[in-house]
């Protein structure tokens, strides 16, 4: 139980006595109340690392309370829910001790990897594949120029403030380096921009998701030996590639003539979901993290309609907004952020002014990058909103945690370090898409995304 709460206790316990205004009413039943809070919260804090399964079943549905009403602050707002959630998992995590660090440790490998796979398959459903292809080399450009930068920024930082070892740093760099597709996923689809806006950024952060994953395995293990071999790299990152494309496409586009002839079949989502679950363990076993293969798989079924062109098969009328997953995918987002808060610690202060000074670095870093990469095709909302995407989010607090299982020098500083940068990320994201509000969007039929003039076109 941290100490904290129970001071903030007391304090409220005797300035109730203080108060002149409550001086003639009788306080010994507020004080009782307060008495029993303390020593409920204080029972829950015993050697189980876990509370019991009524407490366990109230935090459930405080988080689901939780998960709607910032899902409907977000809609109203364009703040995006997330570090509402991780505040909440900071409150019944390391403040008032209903969940200890130690069960939320043992069922990371577990949870981490069911977000990463229903959130990926949820971002490649909402892609469209015309728009990407439109855009793929500005998305393939500010992620790989952004996560090397993003990378170099972090590796910098963390070496000459915490003298940690190139490769440690690195390490941490690789982590971060990437946007988060789990929150930009979730801000494109309530801004005002162009839909190739809203795919090159999706795609983009999908990208760097896979670069940090990737990337961040690689080096567990070459800090784990103390030796980082280049080759090994090339090799690991070319077999997810290939392991990726092929079990997502191999899979991806006989099953979405399957699914679809299923049609309205009771079970016809499970299936699929079943399926995705065969997908990650064989992309697993094959030596790839499964993110590429859920994103890559998704992408098929959320493009059903126009490969079914591509392809001669004759489909019947396809419906893409599927409740189940739409609450499914609701339920493990919400509940991760809030997994993401359980697993923060306050520890020293220099750790969360490192935290925010890289963050800030990064925003900074990610508008020179975008002012390089985008022409004058996309509008002035556009850029903006691109200078502004800098949310660190899923994968790197899924990664951070990896160092406290794989027994890592300096393991319990990742988690610190990282929670600020995610959480000052979002912050910096929401106050950029704040101001982004107030510039005007483009004509509705150039979408925000302007049309090259007619003599371009010819020449193309």
């Amino acid at each position: 139980m941290n100490p904290i709460f129970f001071g903030i206790l007391e304090l409220f316990r005797g300035q109730i006595d203080g108060f002149p205004f409550l001086s003639d009413i009788d306080t010994t039943w507020i004080i009782e109340k307060i008495n029993e809070f303390q020593n409920f919260i204080g029972s829950l804090s015993q050697e189980d690392p876990i509370a019991s399964a009524p407490v366990l079943l109230l935090a459930a549905g405080v988080v689901i309370f939780s998960g709607v009403a910032g899902e409907a602050f977000f809609k109203k707002t364009g703040i995006p829910d997330v570090a509402f959630l991780m505040i909440l998992g900071v409150i019944i995590g390391p403040i008032l001790g209903i969940i200890q660090p130690e069960a939320v440790i043992q069922i990371v490998p577990y949870f981490a990897a069911l977000a990463l796979i229903i959130i990926m398959f949820d971002g490649g459903l909402n892609l469209d594949l015309k728009h990407i292809i439109r855009t793929a080399h500005f998305s393939f450009t500010l992620a790989i120029l952004g996560f090397i930068l993003s990378v170099v920024i972090a590796t910098i930082a963390v070496h000459y403030v915490l003298n940690w070892s190139w490769m440690e740093s690195i390490l941490l760099g690789s982590i971060v380096g990437g946007s988060s597709s789990v929150i930009v996923f979730g801000l494109v689809r309530n801004i005002r921009i162009s839909e190739e806006t809203k795919n090159m950024l999706s795609f983009e952060s999908a990208l760097t998701d896979i670069l940090a994953t990737i990337i961040a395995f690689i080096l567990f293990e070459a800090v784990l030996i103390g030796q980082f071999d280049l080759q090994l790299l090339q090799e690991t990152l070319g077999r997810a590639i290939v392991v990726g494309l092929v079990l997502g496409f191999g899979v991806g586009i006989p099953w979405m003539y399957v699914s679809t002839k299923l049609g309205n079949a009771q079970h016809s989502y499970m299936l699929t979901l079943g399926i995705l679950f065969v997908l990650f363990f064989l992309a697993n076993s094959f030596g790839e993290s499964g993110a590429l293969t859920a994103l890559v798989f998704g992408l098929m079924l959320g493009n059903k309609s126009q490969l079914a062109g591509i392809l001669k098969f004759k489909l019947p009328k396809i419906e893409l907004d599927d409740p189940t997953h739409n609450q499914l995918t609701f339920l493990v987002r919400s509940f991760f952020f809030v997994f993401v808060g359980l697993l923060a610690t306050i520890g020293q202060f220099e750790y969360i002014i490192l935290g925010v000074g890289i963050t800030i670095a990064f925003y900074i870093g990610r508008i020179i990058v975008a002012k390089i990469t985008l022409t004058k095709r996309f509008s002035l909302l556009d850029r903006k909103v691109t200078y502004s995407m800098i949310p660190r989010g899923l994968a790197a607090a899924v990664l951070a945690t990896f160092p406290l299982t794989m027994g890592l020098p300096n393991a319990e500083v990742y988690p610190q370090i990282i929670f600020f940068v995610i959480l000052s990320s979002v912050i910096i994201t929401t106050i950029g898409l704040g101001r982004s509000k107030k510039i005007p969007p483009p004509e509705p039929k150039e979408g925000g995304f302007i049309k090259k003039p007619p003599e371009d076109s010819q020449k193309e």
